[in-house]
């Protein structure tokens, strides 16, 4: 049983999905594929975004913070911490849209990448941000990981191939971070004070943010620079601190052709071991 009763108690009250606080289960979600271990407060396999807003209400009432989890492959602890955790796999897990002729797809963040990729094939398309654990990972995780990839080079990062991230705010707020100017009401209000942010420190992040084509040491806040401002691109790679995503809006690519094996020949000289001198 958790230490908070009040927060057990109201969890198992207000949210449709599994409440879970027994010492096994919070055991399995205490650990990711790091060295890392943390016992959480609570787990909880919401059923529905109004579940993840229930618990996001009754975590500030109770002094918790939450803590979304995907497929659990983070190796630096992400996914772990004494949080109520949140399993996005088991039901917000399902692929919403896909535009085949403007390449573009809408999913849940629990949907695992392979299934997307399994989905798409049939349309010569492909989510094409490709980690090893593509079989298991989910596309909030990496979306919130800003993951990357083998073919990063030619494709590009989370970052350039997420268009647009439905969300919830810490205060229940939800909004749509995208390219969209036509805010209104305290999201536009947020979308105004960040735009202000990047243009008061334009100078100060051209000078102090690395140019490399893979960065996760921070926010991207550099993503407020400029003139064709992404909103979702400050959250992505933001680890789930900033927004609770709910959907996420994709870009496609279309499939590789052929694979093609090429094989390299060097002249080469064989050297000969000798031991060393006794002498």
């Amino acid at each position: 049983m958790v230490e908070n009763g009040s927060l057990y108690r109201r969890l198992l009250s207000d949210v449709r999905g599994e409440v879970m606080t027994d010492l096994a289960s919070l055991a399995r979600y205490s650990t990711d594929a790091s060295i890392y271990q943390m016992i959480p407060d609570a787990v909880v396999i919401p059923q529905s975004t109004e579940d993840v807003q229930a618990v996001m209400s009754i975590a500030r009432d109770e002094g918790s913070s939450v803590l979304p989890r995907g497929g659990g492959t983070s190796q630096c602890g992400q996914t772990v911490n004494q949080s109520v955790v949140l399993d996005n796999t088991k039901h917000l897990n399902r692929i919403l849209d896909v535009d085949v002729e403007k390449r573009i797809a809408r999913v849940q963040p629990g949907v695992v990448l392979d299934q997307l990729n399994e989905a798409l094939k049939k349309h010569g398309l492909w989510f094409p941000v490709d980690p090893s654990t593509a079989s298991r990972c989910t596309l909030g995780g990496m979306a919130a990981n800003n993951s990357s990839g083998g073919k990063s080079l030619r494709y590009g990062i989370m970052r350039d191939n997420v268009r647009a991230i439905n969300a919830i705010l810490v205060d229940g707020m939800e909004a749509r971070f995208s390219t969209d100017t036509a805010a209104s009401g305290d999201y536009a209000d947020l979308v105004g004070d960040l735009r202000a942010l990047g243009r008061r420190e334009a100078v100060e992040i051209d000078a102090r943010f690395p140019k490399v084509q893979r960065r996760v040491g921070g926010y991207n806040i550099d993503a407020l620079v400029g003139n064709d401002i992404n909103m979702s691109h400050l959250l992505v790679g933001s680890e789930g601190t900033l927004a609770y995503f709910t959907e996420l809006e994709l870009s496609l690519a279309q499939l590789p052709g052929a694979k093609v094996t090429g094989v390299c020949h060097f002249r080469h000289s064989v050297l000969q071991w000798r031991p060393p001198s006794t002498s």
